[in-house]
């Protein structure tokens, strides 16, 4: 960990975190929440060895990098900015591309928006949805779950920090981490986060040290950056109708775990497996479900989600035309 090197970027307004190390071509890896560039250290580690640039960045709100105040500022155009922003100040033409959760919706938008940039994703946990002209995205998860799913809780300004201020932050980080229940998550007022229980122990694959990172920079940063890209989904909606209908054409493999939340919403399944996520995303090569695993499988299962990766890839890095 300690040759991973961590720099500065001035990017779109705004000063960004990004963690890097190794030389040849690039690897973009995109976060989720609530996370940091720190979950792909493990993938940071191993595509250095085998001979690439690996670098992730805290997004916008997150960790060492800045946070705007207002919920406008977290627009997937703000966020896709962010990030042609920082290819550019590093003088990368093109990445490869690996997203999770927050970051795998990024992920889809800078292939749709700049697919000139992109080599080729490997993108996990969050299928790509195409937008609805009739419906807000909010809206819709309301009709589907009502009030109490966690996107519709997250809506109100200040009222889930809160929330969470009444939790130790290593013990709700935990919490968010460990769960291994795929139902939609659904959190009365009355309960709370606050009320959601402490797993026993930490998995195999969570160390108190890691536990402790993240604790410390969400005590410093808050919550609030990583909420309001939740909080600006609607308006992220009425800005992306120029791109509406378009298909994501770039070379993709989508890997999911079969115990993840995302993959249990109903007909998430039909829609990746019966032609549903092919029809927009028609280079679209390979889909892997992993067994037994939850929403962070790249930090549960680093070295299978590498090799899957790494897999990919390498199928067309003679095609890599950009390195560090």
């Amino acid at each position: 960990m300690e040759k991973i090197e961590h720099t500065t970027i001035s990017t779109n307004g705004i000063n960004m975190h990004v963690a890097s190390i190794g030389s040849g071509p690039v690897i973009l890896f995109l976060h989720g929440f609530p996370d940091l560039w720190y979950s792909w250290r493990h993938q940071l580690l191993s595509f250095a060895a085998l001979g690439y640039r690996a670098i992730a960045p805290d997004l916008r709100g997150y960790g060492d990098s800045d946070a705007p105040p207002s919920r406008e500022s977290y627009t997937i155009l703000h966020i896709v900015g962010d990030l042609v922003g920082l290819l550019n100040s590093l003088g990368v033409d093109r990445v490869f591309l690996v997203g999770h959760d927050w970051g795998a919706i990024v992920a889809w938008w800078l292939c749709m928006i700049r697919p000139d940039r992109v080599n080729a994703l490997v993108n996990t946990s969050v299928v790509f949805n195409p937008r609805n002209p009739s419906v807000k995205p909010v809206d819709a998860f309301r009709a589907l779950f009502g009030d109490d799913y966690y996107i519709c809780r997250f809506q109100e300004p200040g009222e889930i920090e809160e929330d969470f201020a009444q939790v130790d932050t290593k013990k709700l980080i935990t919490r968010f981490f460990v769960s291994r229940n795929p139902r939609p998550p659904c959190i009365p007022k009355s309960v709370g986060f606050r009320g959601l229980p402490d797993p026993p122990s930490l998995p195999a694959w969570l160390t108190e040290q890691d536990v402790s990172y993240y604790g410390d920079k969400f005590s410093q940063k808050g919550f609030t950056g990583g909420l309001n890209y939740y909080r600006a989904l609607n308006l992220s909606w009425e800005l992306t109708a120029p791109w509406a209908g378009l298909q994501i054409k770039v070379p993709v493999k989508f890997i999911v775990g079969d115990l993840d939340i995302t993959y249990n919403i109903p007909g998430t399944k039909e829609y990746i497996h019966e032609g549903g996520l092919k029809k927009h995303v028609p280079f679209l090569q390979e889909v892997v479900v992993m067994e037994g695993v939850g929403h962070f499988l790249h930090q549960e299962k680093p070295d299978e989600v590498t090799d899957h990766i790494y897999g990919f890839f390498k199928k067309f890095r003679t095609r890599e035309t950009a390195s560090l």
